[in-house]
Formats: C-alpha cells, sequence, structure tokens
C-alpha cells in the first residue's frame, strides 16, 4: 500500500543542526585528508549534512564525503547564510567513491534509503529550503538512474517523493568545523538523538554496503 511516510517528532527537547554551532568541544582529533585522486564524485542533498556525510562515509567504496552547500546560486555562501534560507543552496554532501567498489546507483539506493524523500522541506527536526531532498546528476545516464529509481518509489512505496534531480552545478565545502561531526561529536545531544539513530536505520536497510 503506497504511503506518505512522516518522521515522529522525538518527544525529547531538541536542537536542530542549524542551532548548533562551531564552540562545541571536539572529542578527538580530525582525521588527515584522504587522497581522493582517481575517484568519482556525487552530489546529494537530505537533510542536515552531518547525518548525510555519516552515512556515505560508512559506505564500502567511499573514500571521503564533504560537508557543503549546493543547489542555489548565491557565491562562497556561508552557514548562517544558507540557514537563513536565502540563498536558495541546500546543505549537501560531495561523496568521493571508486566505481569498481560502489556503483552511482547503488549510492542513489543509500540516499533513498537514508532518508525520507516524501517530505518536503524536512528532515526529522529540521525544517527550510536549506534541508530539501536533492540528488544531483552529472551526465544523462546518472538522471536516467535516479529518474528510474523515483518511479520505482512511487510506484512500490510513496505517494509523493518530493526529491528534486537537477544538474550539478557547484559545490562549495562547508566550513572546518562541520566537517566528520558526527565522529568528532559523538556526545553532542543532536548527534545522539537524530544523526546516530539515522545512520543506524540504514545499517539496519542496507547492511551489504557497509565497510
Amino acid at each position: 500500500m503506497k504511503r506518505i511516510l512522516t518522521i515522529p517528532l522525538l518527544a525529547i527537547v531538541l536542537t536542530s543542526c542549524a542551532a548548533e554551532e562551531s564552540h562545541t568541544t571536539k572529542t578527538e582529533t580530525p582525521t588527515e585528508p584522504k587522497k581522493v585522486e582517481g575517484l568519482q564524485t556525487a552530489y546529494f542533498a537530505s537533510g542536515c549534512f552531518w547525518c548525510v556525510e555519516a552515512v556515505f562515509e560508512s559506505v564500502r567504496g567511499v573514500e571521503e564525503a564533504v560537508s557543503g552547500y549546493s543547489g542555489g546560486t548565491s557565491v562562497n555562501p556561508t552557514y548562517q547564510e544558507v540557514g537563513s534560507g536565502r540563498t536558495d543552496h541546500a546543505e549537501a554532501v560531495k561523496v568521493y567513491y571508486d566505481s569498481a567498489i560502489v556503483s552511482f546507483e547503488t549510492l542513489v539506493d543509500i540516499f533513498f534509503n537514508s532518508h525520507d524523500p516524501s517530505t518536503l522541506n524536512r528532515q526529522g527536526p529540521d525544517s527550510g529550503t536549506q534541508y530539501r531532498s536533492i540528488a544531483f546528476y552529472q551526465s544523462e545516464k546518472e538522471k536516467t538512474i535516479i529518474e528510474k529509481k523515483i518511479k520505482a518509489l512511487l510506484r512500490d512505496e510513496y505517494s509523493i517523493v518530493t526529491t528534486q534531480v537537477i544538474p550539478f552545478n557547484t559545490f562549495y565545502d562547508a566550513e572546518d568545523y562541520h566537517q566528520d561531526y558526527e565522529r568528532l561529536h559523538p556526545r553532542n545531544g543532536y548527534v545522539l538523538n537524530v544523526s546516530i539513530p539515522r545512520l543506524n536505520a540504514f545499517k539496519e536497510k542496507m547492511p551489504e554496503v557497509l565497510k
């Protein structure tokens, strides 16, 4: 039976992804940048980029995921500007992957299995256009893969899919303190109550792709 899924709000008080700031104490040191030469790239937006980054970095064949901003026209946007909803950008991730290990088609499956594509401009406690669902494509082949997946979802699972399918243009890296946020802040309230449950739910759905 087709349905529109909604993510119930948690009964406890939560801050949103947008409410967190850089002054949070880090519990680990950042890892050295990984070598990404020769890898393919893919771009997705599906809510708070801390969550999305953590999902893709758990996948075998993904060497790196970078939090950032895409989908809008503003040049060099800041976190505060994107959070205001006035830039047209969404919080997004740039995924560096080895296509010999994981295909773009599998990345699209991961994208749709790790968020609710039926909710417009919302994921969990986060709402606003900066949290909208977007699958970016860099070729007609990628566009066809995404559209085929959406048709299957509409046939088998959802009554509506709000995901935008748009050509990739520009990606701006987010500020340094956003990178690897879930790993570096495991005791942060948002991470404990939103990011980690979302990651674990994805792992239960697609254990075969995990590192």
